[in-house]
């Protein structure tokens, strides 16, 4: 595992003049807990780029899964922000991995697909293709799993239409607010993580539509963490973290949450309430997840750490 310097080699250049307008990140609001803070931010993100400048100190750790950190990494690195990778989960398959393409194949088709993650998104794109890409209608948590279609949206020929995303990116709102055909009885194929809660099949099924979750992946702890790359981690000023199951991997290696007085930078709001609920104390998280909203949250923290 190598540390990402992201910075060029030459001399450091001084910070351009600020354009006549731009949107200024919006500052986080702060819920305080008696060891916990939680702090949430605007999505909108607009802000001037910052030269680069030499530097091997990293001051955000990302964890997701490897291959998958780069846009948090490229974005991080319009800001002159250094990285350094430490995967801390894995996606395996699901029970219900090899009934996606056949539930797809049926005749019978669905009013709805409900995404709810990016990877819930791979794994029904890859069935979709195996049961020939039938005509479907899909509605999304919001624009981070929207985007894993960008592609194939572009075609000017293709079956699937992402015809729906709630106000507010979380499972619970998705469930208030997807759209129902009148008084007739709407069906919902909800390929899900196993680790998923019951909120969205429960939400739905209590105004009437006919649910069926299958459980097509799961995510696991990594196998093994470089030592190394852990002892230089627990020093950095921040730690992005974009699910419950990496918060949880993260507060395993550290051991005493109440020892580590650095920060954790979630993609929402149900990461930060599962970092809150095991025992970490300074917590920031998006209005509306998504990258743009993630990196705010990132900013904010290191602005907090005086590191930015």
């Amino acid at each position: 595992m190598e540390l990402l310097s992201l910075s060029p080699l030459s001399p450091p250049l001084p910070p351009p003049p600020p354009p006549p307008c731009y949107s200024s990140l919006q500052l986080h609001s702060r819920i305080s807990f008696s060891h916990s803070r939680i702090g949430a931010s605007s999505s909108s993100l607009t802000s001037q780029v910052i030269q680069h400048t030499p530097t091997s100190n990293p001051k955000v750790v990302v964890t997701r899964e490897r291959g998958k950190n780069s846009k948090l990494i490229d974005a991080l690195a319009e800001h002159g922000i250094n990285c350094l990778e430490l995967p801390l989960i894995q996606h395996t398959q699901g029970p219900d991995f090899d009934r996606l393409a056949s539930v797809l194949s049926a005749e019978t088709a669905f009013d709805w697909i409900i995404i709810t993650s990016p990877e819930a998104g791979s794994v029904f794109l890859e069935a979709w293709k195996a049961a020939g890409t039938p005509s479907v209608r899909v509605g999304v948590v919001g624009a981070g799993t929207a985007s894993i279609f960008d592609n194939l949206m572009q075609s000017s020929k293709h079956s699937l239409d992402v015809a729906f995303a709630p106000s507010k990116a979380t499972g619970k709102i998705l469930a208030s607010e997807l759209p129902k055909d009148g008084n007739r009885r709407c069906t919902v194929l909800y390929p899900a993580s196993v680790k998923a809660s019951n909120e969205i099949e429960e939400g739905l099924s209590s105004r009437g539509f006919q649910v069926m979750r299958l459980n097509t992946y799961t995510t696991v702890l990594v196998d093994h963490v470089d030592q190394i790359v852990l002892e230089k981690a627990l020093s950095v000023p921040v730690v992005a973290v974009a699910s419950p199951s990496a918060v949880q991997a993260w507060v395993n290696l550290i051991s005493k949450p109440d020892s580590w007085s650095n920060s954790v930078a979630c993609i929402g709001e149900t990461t930060a309430s599962a970092a809150k609920r095991l025992g970490l104390r300074n917590v920031y998280f998006p209005t509306q997840p998504g990258l743009d909203g993630w990196v705010g949250s990132i900013l904010e923290a290191l602005r907090a750490h005086d590191s930015f």
